[in-house]
């Protein structure tokens, strides 16, 4: 059983993340016939991650769609298909490229069911790349969750492993809600794990304890999670890790349940730091549990630059020697 009791079953195979992307939508195409793929070359091509490797040939032309390349159009179309029943699943090929259609996005897609009083539901997926760590050109390497988060209506998820990356995406396919499906494509081939065959959904409003802890709690999504990882194991220190998974909506109870046990809390990002939701995660334990922090909130993030080009990529994202010099400064600090 997974955490929303779903039978998982008993087999598994080891996928990258990519690959269990790839699964979770094979296994929702077959699943409901009113979801459709859709993006530009996503159909014989399999899409420039090849996260749709193979499902036009199984599914057809109809059910996987070749787009033009216009963003605008794109997302305005899908919207205009959920409003009248099908499950829409678009891939923009990298988060940099959404803002061509950010109109679509939060006058439309967003608010369709309050401005119909409930009459319709958009229930379509948004799937895109993000993040540093490949060095590719400008417009793809963006961070800019808080962009998406700050608007009202849309469900924001970031898997961080293959095995959360299937659940979660089955599930948001399946939400009522427009969901934006974050995919760091540092992480599409990073490693492998053993992912369930049969097809499993994950909660889209918990986040996931990586590791319990007792001295401190370190929250983190996407590939920041892996780093945060590996400053924990290099240090002696017994660290809260928590995935947040979910950006939008956010799992406050588990966020808070934690730092107040723990008493200190270090956000690790690699978005910019002004705005970024370290900002809105640091305010929420100040309002909530501030009477049990042992030291201020340290934020772990990049820097307030636009992302830089590939020789200087590495300094500006954060690693793990900036994630323990963040643990540190909490551990130490005194009144």
């Amino acid at each position: 059983m997974n955490a929303a009791g779903t039978d998982m079953g008993s087999g598994t195979t080891d996928l990258n993340l990519v690959q269990a992307v790839n699964q979770a939508l094979r296994d929702e195409l077959a699943h409901d016939p009113r979801v459709r793929v859709m993006g530009y070359d996503i159909g014989p091509i399999g899409g420039v991650f090849r996260a749709t490797e193979g499902l036009y040939d199984t599914f057809g032309g109809e059910r996987v769609i070749d787009t033009p390349l216009s963003e605008n159009g794109l997302i305005g179309a899908a919207v205009g298909m959920a409003m009248r029943g099908e499950r829409p699943v678009v891939e923009i090929q990298f988060l940099g490229f959404l803002y061509n259609a950010f109109g679509q996005f939060v006058c439309l897609m967003s608010n369709v069911r309050e401005r119909s009083g409930g009459q319709f539901s958009v229930p379509m997926t948004i799937r895109t790349p993000f993040g540093g760590g490949i060095k590719p050109l400008q417009f793809h390497s963006e961070s800019t969750e808080s962009y998406l988060i700050h608007t009202p209506g849309v469900r924001v998820v970031c898997p961080s492993t293959p095995a959360e990356a299937k659940g979660l995406l089955s599930a948001s396919i399946r939400c009522d809600d427009p969901v934006v499906f974050l995919e760091h494509s540092r992480l599409y081939r990073a490693f492998r794990e053993p992912v369930p065959d049969a097809p499993y959904v994950l909660p889209l409003d918990q986040a996931r304890v990586v590791r319990a802890g007792r001295d401190v709690t370190v929250l983190a999504w996407g590939a920041m999670v892996h780093t945060a990882l590996k400053a924990i194991d290099e240090m002696e220190v017994d660290a809260e890790l928590i995935d947040l998974r979910v950006l939008a909506p956010l799992d406050t109870r588990t966020i808070l349940d934690s730092v107040r046990r723990t008493g200190r809390c270090v956000i690790v990002h690699e978005a910019r730091r002004t705005l970024g939701l370290s900002a809105e995660l640091s305010a929420l334990v100040n309002e909530h549990v501030f009477d049990c922090l042992k030291a201020p909130v340290r934020r772990v993030t990049a820097f307030d630059v636009h992302f830089p080009e590939n020789q200087i990529e590495d300094f500006y994202l954060p690693d793990a020697r900036r994630v323990r010099h963040g643990i540190e400064s909490v551990l130490q600090y005194r009144f």
